[in-house]
């Protein structure tokens, strides 16, 4: 009888098999593999070769201990590439942008100046694989059923759930912790992150303690980090004026006092400014046919689902089609983009009802075009325009899925995300009163218009325009006030009132001056630089009040940087980085940071200390690439007066000889 085989060395070709695998920008060591797709091992035997006939091999997989003999360890991803995978993309320069590419922009700002945040999302960075693998060891499914979990960590659908609730740590030690308190003093302003590598290494390096502090698009940002590696293509994607619907009638109530000023505290609905969540690709064999591509996960801790704060996956087009009995969390996604609004003038402890709008939840929604630095609008993907039939029966078929004793579909959602109300007639806010145009004719009509570009350090200088389109004359009393506002909508104290009167003859149109003076606004400011600008007019001959609002956001001039000479593999390269001062007072404690996967081993921090007012700064950096191809620099440059001010530069790294 033939001796038995003994294996001498195992050869996992791990260069070869991750290049085959598109896996060569996690490492060259290290095999990893995704699944589908074959891979090629060798092994070497001790005693004697190895007889086709006479000798069988078999190998076996396992997640765990080891219950056979060991030929080494391996990681498997899913992959994109393969018809068979639930992931799979049929589009090669999608796959390179929503898998590959570990850079990228944020959309911040407002909607009527969209402004991109440069982020490194460095999928591909050294240990990252082993820090995501580790979340999702973390995950209160894998801690409470672990045999379990692993069993069904090939579902794309489970695993963005088990990411989404782990990316924020309401519920476990997950990445990141929240704050939107403006008191930052424990951690870093979720403002200044300028990439998803440090956090991720900071939260292992510290036995899993979650980071201080994320918001909205640092949740996204690193969620996006952690899909990318496990292979699942995922963008990032921004709403602004998102609607966050806390009692599920697809309505936003806002609150006003009679001087225009919005109010705090009857805000339990609210619109931001901007919020940005994820889009992650997989099929839904859970779902009806046609609901697969692209699912809305958000990570920002706002509501629980089953019990968890996640949000998703749910289906971008069962969002665009109302179809908000079907998994997960479809209402609450639906509410983001497409709920209407209702403003209401609180005085003397009564509200009266002063604007309905449909259309200003939902604008602009947008994401990095692929391989192109450009913005993409991907509005029409989530709603039918806005004043089409087909909204609003969309909007009606939501709404009236949501009456309907909260879902009648098999596919029943096992979200909380919102408490709907019972039906009333009585109630202004109920289910069964969609908020829709008011049917009376709009005789005066206010608006607010910029006559400068809103810079920080400047003046703001604009105009109140009012137009009578009636027949008779209008005497108004305009009450008018600035006051600055989170990014999730969230008002501060007004610091800037004024009280116009205006008298109107028959069809004609006046302009009233305006200015807020630097010095008004400036100990005011949020991190977000934006001041909401608020006009409350009524007639005297009228019950009736006008209400008009425009959000601005103060500009920064960005930092400029230089690549100085031919970017190659290995060799040194300087970088020159311009900033300056944009204040006309002294700043102190300036810190520039830098980073750039593939350029930098880890993130560059410069103490630049005090700056003048107005003054310019070169600061040079040398710095060794050491992976190929197009990468990106991303700056930060913060003070004790501004946190976030960015600046980023595309180079391209020849792989030389």
């Amino acid at each position: 009888m033939a001796q038995g085989l003994e294996v001498d060395l195992t050869d996992l070709q791990s260069y070869q098999n991750n290049v085959r695998h598109h896996t060569e920008e996690i490492s060259i060591d290290q095999l990893i593999v995704r699944r589908g797709q074959a891979f090629n091992i060798t092994l070497y035997f001790r005693n004697r070769g190895f007889q086709p006939g006479l000798d069988n091999i078999i190998f076996v997989t396992e997640t765990g201990p080891v219950t056979a003999y060991q030929l080494g360890e391996f990681i498997l991803l899913f992959n994109p590439w393969c018809t068979g995978d639930a992931v799979y993309l049929d589009s090669e320069p999608q796959r390179q942008e929503y898998v590959m590419n570990d850079y990228g922009f944020i959309y911040q700002g407002n909607k009527n100046w969209i402004r991109p945040c440069p982020w490194n999302y460095g999928q591909f960075e050294e240990n990252i694989i082993h820090i995501c693998l580790k979340l999702l060891d973390k995950s209160l499914n894998f801690q409470i059923d672990s045999a379990i979990d692993c069993a069904l960590r090939g579902s794309p659908v489970y695993i963005s759930r088990v990411v989404c609730a782990m990316i924020n740590s309401n519920d476990d030690n997950g990445v990141l912790n929240g704050n939107w308190s403006e008191n930052y003093t424990d951690g870093v302003n979720p403002a200044e992150w300028t990439g998803s590598v440090a956090i991720l290494k900071q939260w292992h390096a510290t036995g899993c303690q979650p980071v201080r502090y994320g918001q909205c698009w640092v949740f996204a940002a690193v969620m996006c980090t952690v899909m990318r590696c496990l292979g699942i293509p995922t963008r990032v994607v921004t709403n602004f004026d998102s609607g966050h619907d806390t009692d599920g009638n697809l309505i936003i109530d806002e609150y006003y006092d009679n001087t225009g000023r919005i109010l705090e505290n009857k805000k339990k609905d609210t619109v931001w400014n901007f919020h940005v969540w994820n889009e992650c690709w997989m099929a839904r064999k859970d779902l009806p046919p046609g609901y697969g591509g692209w699912q809305v996960l958000d990570a920002t801790p706002q509501e629980t689902s089953n019990g968890l704060y996640c949000c998703g996956p749910a289906s971008v087009r069962a969002i665009k089609e109302g179809e908000v009995d079907l998994n997960y969390d479809t209402p609450f996604a639906f509410s983001m983009v497409n709920a209407d609004c209702t403003s209401w003038l609180v005085s003397g402890g009564k509200e009266q009802k002063i604007h309905q709008d449909t259309n200003s939840v939902g604008n602009f929604i947008s994401t990095k075009s692929i391989q192109s630095d450009e913005r993409d609008d991907i509005t029409q993907n989530y709603k039918y325009g806005e004043g089409s039939p087909q909204e609003r029966q969309v909007f009606l078929k939501a709404l009236q899925k949501l009456k309907n004793g909260r879902f009648q579909s098999p596919h029943r959602t096992d979200s909380e995300p919102s408490r709907p109300m019972p039906p009333n007639q009585d109630n202004p806010h109920s289910l069964d009163t969609p908020s829709l145009r008011p049917s009376d004719v709009v005789q005066v009509s206010l608006k607010f218009k910029l006559l400068d570009s809103p810079n920080m350090g400047q003046d703001i200088n604009f105009v109140l325009l009012a137009l009578n389109m009636s027949s008779q004359f209008k005497d108004l009393k305009v009450n008018l006030s600035a006051q600055s506002l989170l990014h999730d909508g969230s008002p501060l104290s007004p610091f800037w009132q004024d009280m116009a009167f205006i008298t109107l003859s028959p069809k004609e149109a006046k302009s009233y001056p305006c200015k807020i003076l630097y010095s008004q606004y400036s100990q005011y400011l949020s991190t977000d630089k934006l001041i909401r600008l608020s006009a409350l007019g009524e007639e005297k001959s009228s019950p009736e009040k006008i209400l008009a609002n425009k959000i601005i956001t103060l500009t920064y001039p960005g930092i400029m940087i230089n690549v100085l000479g031919a970017a190659i593999m290995n060799q040194p390269l300087t970088i020159q980085v311009v900033f300056s001062n944009p204040l006309s007072e002294q700043v102190e404690d300036c810190v520039l940071t830098l980073e750039g996967s593939g350029l930098f081993k880890k993130q560059q921090r410069v103490l630049i200390g005090v700056l003048k007012p107005r003054y310019k700064v070169t600061v040079s950096l040398k710095t060794v690439p050491f992976k190929s191809g197009q990468r990106q620099i991303q700056a930060n440059l913060r003070s004790n007066k501004f946190k976030d001010i960015k600046g980023y530069r595309n180079v391209y790294v020849d792989f030389g000889l």
